[in-house]
């Protein structure tokens, strides 16, 4: 198995970040051929989403999180700031953790999927990737 750690700055806002072609950097230095690509955040506030990029579908995404899970007071989780108890439930919905097949060194992919990091907390402006390549 073939695994590598990246640094993704996130800043102190909510983010979409397309992780799509730091994912094909590493199959190609791993050398990959036809296997599983597991993609993991270690963080209790941030998850995976495989989604079209780039269309509103990143804003649309980050509209629903915001309307399912209130940053309000209603949250038994207060530390940090207002509301910030809804980003220890987001991981719940949008999972820390994204498997994608790999076929002949690429992701297998359909046209408008991109893998992406979900960070609705403001608090952490860097978050940690790992990708590991388990070959077939």
């Amino acid at each position: 198995m073939h695994s590598e750690e990246l640094e993704i700055r996130t800043g102190s806002s909510e983010v979409v970040r397309d992780l799509t072609r730091d994912c094909a950097r590493f199959l190609e230095s791993a050398g990959a051929e036809d296997g599983l690509l597991n993609v993991w955040v270690p963080h209790a506030t941030a998850g995976l989403a495989i989604i079209e990029t780039g269309a509103g579908s990143d804003d649309d995404l980050l509209a629903a999180l915001r309307d399912l899970l209130p940053a309000d007071d209603r949250w038994r989780h207060r530390h940090g700031s207002p509301g910030h108890g809804r980003d220890h439930v987001m991981p719940a919905l949008v999972p820390p953790y994204a498997t994608v097949p790999v076929l002949g060194g690429r992701m297998a992919l359909g046209t408008w999927q991109s893998v992406c990091l979900v960070d609705t907390n403001g608090d952490n402006a860097a978050r940690t990737v790992r990708l590991s390549f388990l070959a077939g």
